[in-house]
C-alpha cells in the first residue's frame, strides 16, 4: 500500500462525548478551564502545548509553543523577543492558538491579540526555571542560523562558565513573555460521521455571543 492510500485509508471515529450550546459556560474562560482541566486528569501529553499562528507580510507561520499561565485573561507563554516569531509578533499582533487534546478528541481554537506582558511577570517566571532552562535562554540566539551542533553546545558550556559564580541568573532582556487576549474561542468536540460539535464565543460590547457552527 502506497503512502498515499494509507492516508487515504486512516479512519478514527469520534464518539466519547457531545457538546452543546446549553452545556457552555457563558463565560469563555471558564469553559477553557473546565476541558483544560479535564485534559490535566486524562492522558494527554503536553496538554499546555498549542500551535502558534502568526501572519506577517502576508506569509503565515506555525509552531508549538507551551502556556505557562493565564494571567487576567491573558493566555501566557515565553520566548525570546528577537526570534523569528517575535519580530513576527511585532509586525502584527493578531494570532491564533490551537490545543489538540487528541484523547478527549478535542480542539481548542483562540484568536487574539497578543503584547508583552509586564517585566516583573517575565522575571517572575524565569526565575522558576530550571537552571539549565535559565542558561539556555541566554545563550541561545534563537531563529538565528548556526553551522553545527557543536557551535550550540559552546554557546551553552561559554554562558555556563561565565555565570559559574553567579547564584541568581538575571533575566536575559531578549527573553520574556506575551500575553493573548482573546476575541474568539472555538470549542470542537469530536463526533461521529465528522458530525462534529463546534461552539463558538464571540467577543461583543457586552461580553460573549455563543454560536453553533456547522461542521
Amino acid at each position: 500500500m502506497s503512502i498515499n492510500e494509507t492516508l487515504e485509508s486512516l479512519r478514527v471515529s469520534y464518539r466519547i462525548a457531545s457538546l452543546d450550546i446549553k452545556d457552555c459556560d457563558p463565560n469563555p474562560g471558564k469553559q477553557f478551564d473546565d476541558w483544560l482541566d479535564n485534559a490535566l486528569k486524562s492522558k494527554c501529553d503536553e496538554v499546555n502545548a498549542f500551535t502558534l499562528s502568526t501572519a506577517a507580510q502576508n506569509k503565515p507561520r506555525g509552531r508549538v509553543v507551551l502556556l505557562k499561565g493565564i494571567h487576567q485573561g491573558q493566555f501566557v507563554f515565553y520566548t525570546n523577543y528577537e526570534s523569528a516569531k517575535g519580530q513576527e509578533l511585532e509586525q502584527n499582533t493578531n494570532v491564533a492558538m490551537t490545543f489538540l487534546w487528541l484523547p478527549l478528541q478535542r480542539q481548542i481554537r483562540i484568536e487574539g491579540v497578543v503584547k508583552k506582558v509586564e517585566p516583573h511577570l517575565s522575571d517572575e517566571y524565569f526565575h522558576k526555571r530550571p537552571r539549565g532552562s535559565q542558561l539556555g535562554a541566554i545563550a541561545s540566539p534563537q531563529s538565528k542560523k548556526v553551522a553545527t551542533r557543536s557551535e550550540l553546545e559552546r554557546m551553552f558550556q561559554e554562558a555556563d562558565k561565565s555565570n559559574a559564580n553567579v547564584e541568581v541568573l538575571k533575566r536575559p532582556e531578549q527573553w520574556g513573555g506575551y500575553g493573548i487576549t482573546p476575541n474568539y474561542f472555538e470549542f470542537w468536540q469530536g463526533r461521529d460521521n465528522r458530525m462534529h460539535d463546534r461552539i463558538i464565543y464571540e467577543k461583543t460590547a457586552t461580553g460573549w455571543s455563543l454560536d453553533r457552527l456547522a461542521p
